[in-house]
């Protein structure tokens, strides 16, 4: 006789918190212009103050390829994260500015990262073939970060309405702003296969704000 196991379906967590993507701005550009082997300690370099944005601010990088980072803040806590994913976000912005003006006098390249923050509910599962599985972020809020990310402008953070909403909680608990920066508000969002456009605001880049 011959028994047969069979496994147990994964259970797969649920928990709410902050999602970040960034990008590369110029990268196209900065790909036609250099060698491979020019573009890898730039990426490297690029990843670099990510990741250390990111962690200074507890939070976890959940995936890196290309010239994008995705990741989440208050993942598995009891906080959402919104509070530290701006932070963060502002502090890519804030460090990476300072790299791209090196690489304009440097390689006469155009740079910007643009950044995407929503915070919603999430799961975390581990993806792929055996042997290459990784722990990622999977749900339409990981969708609405990436989304935002992408229309971000150069140098500039795109926030949803549930992030603004966190943000406003930390302002009436504690009696002052949780970011140095003013937000400026912007047209509704459509996103493909949503019945409803979305609120959004922005830390806005230079070109952005009207004086």
């Amino acid at each position: 006789m011959t028994v047969t196991r069979v496994a147990r379906p994964r259970v797969t967590k649920t928990t709410r918190g902050t999602v970040l993507f960034a990008d590369l701005r110029g990268y196209t550009a900065l790909a036609e212009r250099l060698a491979p082997a020019r573009i890898v300690p730039l990426l490297d370099e690029f990843f670099s103050v990510l990741a250390a944005a990111t962690g200074a601010h507890a939070g976890q990088v959940f995936h890196m390829a290309g010239d994008g980072m995705m990741a989440g803040f208050g993942i598995g806590s009891a906080q959402d994260g919104a509070q530290e994913g701006i932070r963060a976000g502002h502090l890519i912005l804030q460090n990476f500015a300072d790299v791209a003006a090196r690489w304009r006098q440097e390689l006469g390249i155009e740079t910007g990262v643009g950044i995407g923050l929503h915070l919603g509910e999430v799961a975390l599962g581990s993806l792929g073939p055996p042997g290459y599985k990784r722990t990622t972020l999977v749900g339409d809020t990981v969708n609405v970060a990436a989304r935002l990310c992408g229309r971000a402008r150069a140098g500039e953070l795109l926030l949803s309405c549930t992030v603004a909403t966190a943000l406003d909680a930390v302002r009436a608990v504690n009696g002052h702003a949780p970011m140095p920066v003013a937000f400026l508000q912007l047209p509704q969002f459509e996103l493909r296969g949503r019945s409803a456009p979305l609120d959004i605001w922005c830390v806005p880049a230079p070109e952005r704000v009207i004086f």
